[in-house]
């Protein structure tokens, strides 16, 4: 079947998944060691090809030598407010770096090197080091000294999706392990577990699996959806009157603001009966994509160009660029677009959730605050800065 990610997990025992094919051979055996000099990756474990074409990664394997002289176990003590946060400068890893430096967490982020240096991180009192998820290497003396890892992570457009969000989980999973991390956090896609036929969908759902069978202390949040997407996707071309893309599907999402999400995961994050559970975070509200523009439209005051998009052309053209290896991994993604486009809810019962973080609904932000919020803001500063042309106006 399509999309089946065979792993192998380095851990003190053979575990096995049935879907996932998770085996785990007993490469880790230093799980309390912080990064000794002798401290080394090698990449020699192989995969079998998946759907004719190879989708597993070559995993890394951490060891030691001389383990007798670099012996740190129990562990050394780290500070439970020491946090790795991996993928910051995204939607959802910036307000985690928020949330966190505000409530007292001595934050370190994990940034890939780049032209343009993450300095509103360090700006707001992270500290900023730089590695890669695709290069296992730069991995572990980024987690000395840190406590938990809240991984937001996710590969960028122009990659290939098992890139990072399979091989360098993976990558990032095994050396967590390894340095002895005391707690990890990771977010996956709400019902994940049920699209095999979705390698995006699949890869999350066996990464889940991944992190659960390495034995550390963890916490997986699923997500239906981000209301800060919806900024860009409806409200700013609705603005500029450029056209607006979307299907004819009745697809329903429970979209949340990603401050909200930040907020409940760390009262999550300190909630020890917590570890290992399954969580889904999912907004007020699921609202159809007609619904999100008749509400931008209402709150802008003018009518939105939508241009629809047929999903049976998305099919199609999925179908047809899986002909071709170099056009692969956008059929990848028109898959993931299939599903947010079919006739689907993704939202979930939150009242249980509500109960176990001691939280209520009332305090989680409505998908009509925040456009209005939104808009409100945007509008007043149209207003202003069309106020202060016409002041500077010169006549002859």
């Amino acid at each position: 079947m399509a999309g089946r990610l065979p792993a192998q997990v380095a851990t003190s025992s053979e575990l096995h998944h049935p879907r996932c094919q998770i085996g785990c051979p007993s490469s880790l055996s230093s799980k309390n060691n912080l990064l000794p000099q002798n401290f080394r990756l090698s990449s020699s474990l192989s995969f079998p090809s998946i759907s004719g074409r190879s989708c597993a990664p070559h995993l890394i394997k951490c060891t030691t030598q001389s383990a007798a002289a670099t012996n740190y176990a129990p562990g050394t003590p780290v500070r439970p407010t020491s946090i790795l946060v991996v993928g910051a400068t995204g939607t959802l890893g910036r307000q985690i770096v928020r949330r966190a430096l505000d409530e007292g967490y001595d934050v370190r982020c994990l940034v890939r090197p780049r032209p343009a240096p993450a300095d509103f991180l360090r700006d707001w009192g992270a500290t900023v080091v730089n590695a890669d998820l695709s290069k296992p290497e730069t991995i572990p003396a980024t987690l000395v000294g840190v406590h938990t890892v809240i991984d937001c992570a996710t590969g960028r457009p122009e990659e290939p999706i098992k890139k990072v969000d399979w091989e360098g989980k993976v990558a990032l999973i095994q050396c967590a392990k390894a340095m002895g991390i005391q707690k990890f956090v990771f977010f996956s896609i709400h019902n994940c577990d049920k699209h095999p036929e979705v390698p995006l969908m699949e890869i999350k759902y066996c990464t889940e699996k991944f992190l659960k069978d390495s034995g550390m202390n963890h916490i997986t949040i699923r997500l239906c959806g981000f209301m800060q997407g919806l900024i860009g996707q409806y409200a700013v071309p609705i603005l500029e009157e450029k056209s607006v893309w979307g299907t004819d599907a009745p697809t329903r999402i429970a979209y949340m603001d990603t401050q909200d999400i930040a907020r409940l995961t760390f009262i999550a994050l300190r909630n020890d009966n917590l570890n290992g559970k399954l969580l889904t975070f999912a907004g007020p509200r699921a609202w159809t994509t007609q619904e999100v523009i008749t509400l931008c439209e209402r709150l802008a005051g003018q009518d939105a160009n939508v241009t629809t998009v047929p999903v049976s052309v998305l099919r199609t053209t999925r179908q047809l660029t899986r002909f071709f290896q170099w056009t692969s991994d956008v059929a990848d993604r028109l898959a993931f677009s299939e599903v947010l486009s079919s006739d689907m809810v993704f939202s979930a019962p939150m009242t249980e959730t509500y109960q176990l973080l001691g939280v209520e609904q009332k305090d989680i932000v409505t998908l009509e605050k925040y456009m209005q919020d939104y808009f409100s803001n945007i509008l007043k500063k149209l207003k202003d800065l069309k106020a202060q042309s016409k002041q500077t106006d010169i006549f002859f």
